[in-house]
């Protein structure tokens, strides 16, 4: 029997860490537009269009409002995908077989528990904040704008641990959909190619190929998981415990007053980011586990 291909978990979180901070700079502008989206009601005359929405914002506003919330943003996003890949590297290391594969619904899982883990230590408390800030700079009055690390620190003790963790259900039923489609089809789709050019488990494909297995698994992503990412910022808000009582009671008033078609609002931003962000993290992260190596 051939000897078992094991990925290194260290390896694994400082790849990961490397790529998802790289990524959370490059592609932010895109998550601030589609968090904004997701927070403007109907009758808001704002524009609709993501890239009307940054341009807007950013000539009236300049340049650094597309960045705010951005530190919170790439922290967490570095820990995030350290822990992601920490998390699905030792799950894959567990599921797969002699040779180092791992089946369609094994990678399913292993996303899914890493999905799970990222969300409780890293997301939930600096999406929180991300969402906070970024809801806040648009209100008349903003009271966490006076400089990056003063807001940030201010906002934190006023929201507390108890409103910094206010939405680690939606954010898990997130992440864990997220994860579980996006490193579960990333998988396959991989594996697949591995298998139609007869290349090893354990060797890495090429950059350009990397990127448009992740850019695609980004794309599937996006449309499978956007409802759970809309209740998850509503639930973010600044205010939202006096919207909604639960989860499920933040979904079912969004379907009531503003229809099925707003769960996918902020879908062409989000979508802007996860393909981009899908070809840069697995591109970055499988090139660093082969310097690392």
């Amino acid at each position: 029997m051939s000897e078992k291909k094991q990925v290194d978990p260290f390896k694994s979180f400082i790849a990961g860490g490397t790529a998802g901070a790289i990524e959370g700079v490059i592609t932010y502008p895109f998550e601030f537009a589609k968090t904004r989206l997701q927070l403007i009601d109907k009758s808001s005359k704002i524009s609709k269009n993501p890239l009307v929405l940054i341009y807007t914002i950013g000539k009236t506003q300049g340049i650094s409002s597309l960045y705010v919330g951005c530190p919170a943003f790439v922290i967490g996003n570095t820990v995030k995908a350290s822990v992601r890949f920490l998390g699905f590297d030792s799950i894959k290391n567990f599921l797969s077989d002699s040779q180092g594969k791992l089946s369609g619904p094994r990678g399913v899982i292993a996303g899914l528990g890493a999905g799970l883990l990222e969300s409780v230590i890293a997301v939930t408390p600096f999406e929180a904040i991300k969402t906070a800030l970024i809801d806040d700079k648009q209100s008349l009055k903003p009271k966490y704008q006076n400089g990056l690390i003063q807001g940030s620190l201010k906002l934190i003790k006023d929201m507390g641990f108890k409103g910094i963790y206010a939405g680690v259900v939606p954010v898990s039923l997130r992440q864990a959909a997220n994860q579980a489609v996006r490193l579960g089809s990333y998988n396959s789709i991989k594996t697949m190619i591995q298998q139609f050019q007869g290349i090893k488990a354990n060797q890495s494909l090429n950059s350009v190929t990397i990127f448009l297995i992740g850019s695609l698994s980004g794309i599937i992503t996006v449309y499978t998981t956007m409802p759970i990412d809309t209740v998850k910022t509503r639930m973010q808000a600044l205010g939202a415990n006096k919207l909604y009582s639960s989860t499920l009671n933040c979904f079912i008033t969004i379907f009531k007053n503003e229809g099925l078609l707003t769960f996918w609002k902020g879908a062409t931003p989000r979508l802007g980011r996860l393909v981009l962000s899908g070809g840069i993290v697995f591109t970055i992260y499988e090139k660093m586990l082969v310097l690392l190596n």
